[in-house]
């Protein structure tokens, strides 16, 4: 197990830099936390209550991220259990799955016409507080079984309207290679199917995954790959994180980002653009910002959604067009994605707009018709 007795990890490089240390030695129970960091009161309730239910696991790596001696740290707030997680009267107006992702095949929901999503395993290397599908940390930690793979695999294979699947979770790269391996030939092997995405957060979460040059050749073989990841915030870009990301797009596998706005976290116009301009520089396409979804167990890290059309007035301007996540809500009920804009048409007359320009200046434009 971890040795040292104190804040600092006293391993060697090597192991640190090891994806299977990190597994191996995650944080798991509140004794072992309280070795690392003097717990608040309800963050050991929370642990204690959520036991069972929401389980609790830190690798090594995401828990020296966390400044020990602040108890509203980002890290801590998305890693360690509070007792809100199961209170009554907060978590009263949620819903285990208010997307109604479970469907007539296990792990498999399609919900758009061209693309689905294989939720392959329920393990995580980290249990965040925030997680969509908190719904299925009780399950225990286990992957799809090869039959149950293939289900899903015939279903893809027998509706030609898919074109599109992402490889979900839980933490799709927690398969071995030997896996990942199969579950993307059975995939090639399907013509009409064009484009594979990975849903992952071991890029933030233990990046040393991607440090495995056997798992980053398998991606390329089966190239184009496309990986959809996770930061929240801007202590999140390391060393170790830019090395893993690099890895990646030297195999060929594009890296973009989907942000979820967290109340006490990121919820702040300056931290957001810190974020962005952070995943600009490791070469990450911030892709989405999310507002929270009504998830029983996170409902208490919603914002308004007012808050989030602030924060991307704010980037406006501040950072280019790249730098600029698209904010969308995800509906009820598997109804989608949908986007959400500030108002930037203060009035209009026939063909001349009244504008609100970046700096907030209003300006009038009159476009002509196309001839």
């Amino acid at each position: 197990m971890l040795s040292g007795t104190s804040w600092a990890f006293n391993v060697s490089e090597d192991l640190w830099r090891s994806y299977t240390w990190q597994i191996q030695n995650r944080i798991k129970t509140l004794e072992d936390l309280k070795r690392f960091i003097d717990l608040t009161p309800e963050e050991e309730e929370g642990i204690r209550k959520t036991q069972g239910l929401y389980p609790l696991a830190i690798t090594p790596y995401y828990l020296s991220l966390i400044d020990p001696q602040d108890p509203n740290d980002p890290i801590r707030l998305q890693a360690i259990p509070r007792a809100v997680e199961v209170d009554p009267k907060v978590q009263s107006k949620a819903w285990a799955d208010p997307f109604k992702e479970e469907g007539q095949i296990p792990g498999l929901t399609h919900r758009y016409p061209d693309r689905v999503l294989m939720v392959v395993t329920t393990f995580c290397a980290v249990y965040c507080r925030h997680c969509m599908r908190k719904r299925i940390f009780a399950q225990g930690e286990r992957a799809r079984t090869k039959e149950e793979i293939d289900r899903m695999i015939d279903y893809i294979s027998a509706h030609k309207e898919i074109r599109d699947v992402l490889i979900s979770g839980g933490e799709p790269f927690s398969l071995s290679n030997e896996k990942i391996d199969y579950i993307l030939s059975k995939l090639r092997d399907i013509d009409h199917v064009e484009i594979i995405r990975f849903g992952t957060r071991l890029p933030v979460l233990a990046p040393q995954r991607f440090f495995d040059k056997e798992l980053l050749k398998i991606l390329e073989k089966h190239s184009p790959i496309w990986v959809n990841t996770h930061f929240n915030h801007p202590k999140e870009i390391t060393p170790l994180a830019q090395e893993a990301v690099d890895n990646l797009l030297r195999h060929g596998v594009p890296v973009n980002n989907q942000t979820v706005l967290l109340k006490g976290v990121n919820d702040d116009p300056k931290v957001m653009l810190d974020l962005m301009r952070g995943l600009l520089r490791i070469k990450v396409k911030p892709q989405y910002l999310f507002h929270c979804d009504p998830v029983k167990g996170a409902v208490h890290f919603r914002t308004t959604v007012d808050k989030g059309l602030e924060i991307i007035d704010y980037l406006r301007g501040r950072i280019s067009g790249m730098g600029i996540p698209t904010y969308a809500v995800d509906l009820p009920g598997g109804k989608g994605k949908v986007p959400l804009l500030p108002d930037y048409v203060i009035s209009r007359e026939g063909n001349t707009f009244t504008f609100k320009a970046f700096d907030g200046s209003k300006v009038v434009y009159t476009i002509d018709e196309p001839l």
